[in-house]
């Protein structure tokens, strides 16, 4: 199929399936590759899916996003894209696999401690103090550079201890006790009971806003559609709110 044959029908897929009529009568496996973040939600909602669509096994690739498109651009078998930011969504749409991407659900970044909050941190000022063991995401994953947004704003120059590769790898150091402090988002605080909420920024820059697409060389398209379809519906919006996403006017 000619380039922009295949770029046009695959915004009219996608239209489709954010007009609510894609079929749930699809068929075969859709691998579903999305942000660490979304982890507990989308594993909810692949199941809500499955059950409204019993010919479709999803198989979920959860990994930071910045790691997760160098799969796809490396050509790992995706058919959808879920991104913790819009920018490392940009990219892979600049590279040619997707079009049109939307934007589905908002998060934001927080501090993050272990239950207890035992090193008492109140603030993103406590990220100067160098005898705290404080992480973030590595800068390139998005919540890292989300970070690195609230420091420059804030004028800080973090003391950080680790800089991990994606947001769950830091959640679970947070849970164990090997840190003090991180910048996480408010769902993963809300997901467990072995880390605190300690802070909650005022600021744009701790808004994360999340892009989904149909890929364009997925090999089951009409799985995939029907997937971002239904991340959109009632149903999955309900899931994601509960998780502690925001979701966006439209949405659901």
């Amino acid at each position: 199929m000619p380039t922009r044959s295949r770029v046009a029908l695959a915004a009219l897929l996608f239209a489709a399936a954010c007009t609510g009529s894609g079929s749930l009568d699809a068929a075969g496996e859709v691998n579903v590759f999305a942000a660490a973040s979304l982890a507990d939600a989308f594993a909810e909602i692949e199941k809500a899916f499955e059950a409204q669509a019993p010919g479709v096994d999803v198989r979920l690739n959860i990994a930071g996003s910045s790691a997760l498109r160098e799969q796809i651009l490396a050509g790992a078998p995706a058919d959808v894209f879920a991104s913790a930011n819009r920018s490392v969504m940009d990219d892979v749409v600049a590279a040619g696999a997707a079009n049109q991407p939307q934007d589905f659900v908002r998060n934001s970044l927080v501090i993050g401690v272990p239950e207890g909050n035992p090193a008492g941190v109140t603030s993103l000022d406590d990220f100067a103090n160098a005898e705290l063991l404080l992480g973030t995401c590595a800068v390139g994953v998005p919540c890292g550079d989300a970070a690195q947004r609230l420091f420059d704003r804030a004028s800080i120059t973090a003391q950080l201890d680790t800089t991990e590769p994606d947001v769950r790898a830091l959640v679970t150091k947070l849970a164990a006790g090997e840190l003090d402090a991180g910048i996480v988002y408010q769902t993963n605080t809300n997901a467990s009971a072995e880390v605190d909420l300690a802070y909650s920024p005022d600021a744009a820059e701790a808004t994360v806003t999340y892009p989904i697409a149909p890929l364009n060389d997925a090999s089951n398209r009409e799985a995939a559609i029907a997937f971002v379809n239904f991340v959109f519906s009632e149903d999955a919006q309900r899931i994601l709110k509960r998780s502690g996403f925001v979701p966006l006017d439209g949405a659901g």
